[in-house]
């Protein structure tokens, strides 16, 4: 059985963690998986959004396996090079919805920061343990959680090990939807319907130039120039999206 699955539909990736018994805990194969999947979801040009969730009932993730923890396959940072913890990042290209249920735990809490449309089930709690299990290391979900939550919310988390309820979670602005258990798939497939919708190729280049922007200050975020947005305006997409507008129907995206 996969550690991690993956099932593409049309321009849809489902990635699954796959570890149910020990709570979806990452340990070095998963970690080698998630590279690929992300690989593949970065590679394929008609995958469009890509969908990262969790199996069994009691957790979406607890975290780093600590009996076999990932090592950094060729040299990538930990989730398969989404955090950029442990080695070099490879931020996802295409936009990543991330549905969550039960435990989100350290390793599993930083890779639902890393995703852009978090869903949470109301019986989700995210929590840092390192505080009270006495163990730190890398740590970068610290600097993730400091910057998505506010500021004593995090603090709270970080050196309490206090819990975030799915609740406060949205209250917060972490997360962008909170539902019943039963409801998360239907809410998972409402998300991913609006972003088909969209541009794929605007959807990519804005998520590359919001992010590659929080590197730098306003000034040079506003003055940058970025490659993807630059590209854009000679893509077949950019002209369908004219004549779509004067036409008043509903654009016919190529994605590439």
């Amino acid at each position: 059985m996969p550690t991690v699955e993956f099932h593409r539909s049309g321009h849809v990736a489902e990635i699954r963690l796959n570890r149910p018994a020990s709570l979806n805990a990452i340990d070095d194969e998963m970690d080698r998986a998630l590279a690929d999947a992300w690989e593949h979801v970065d590679g394929d040009p008609d995958i469009r959004v890509a969908v990262l969730s969790g199996t069994g009932d009691r957790a979406f993730c607890a975290g780093a396996d600590i009996a076999n923890p990932p090592l950094g396959h060729d040299g990538l940072s930990f989730g398969g090079g989404l955090t950029g913890i442990g080695g070099r990042l490879n931020a996802l290209r295409k936009p990543l919805i991330c549905a969550v249920q039960g435990h989100v735990l350290g390793l599993g809490f930083e890779l639902a920061m890393c995703a852009d449309i978090i869903i949470a089930a109301e019986d989700a709690v995210f929590r840092l343990p390192e505080a009270r299990a006495g163990i730190i290391d890398h740590c970068g979900v610290v600097h993730r959680a400091i910057r998505q939550l506010p500021h004593h919310v995090a603090m709270a988390m970080i050196i309490a090990s206090e819990p975030l309820t799915a609740q406060d979670a949205l209250r917060f602005g972490l997360i962008n939807a909170c539902v019943d258990r039963s409801a998360l798939p239907a809410e998972t497939t409402r998300w991913i319907a609006k972003l088909l919708e969209c541009s794929p190729l605007v959807s990519q280049a804005g998520k590359e130039a919001a992010l590659d922007g929080l590197r730098h200050s306003l000034p040079d975020a506003l003055s940058a120039s970025y490659p993807q947005i630059k590209s854009y305006q000679a893509a077949r997409d950019c002209a369908e999206a004219a004549v779509a507008w004067k036409e008043r129907r509903a654009p016919q995206w190529l994605g590439r």
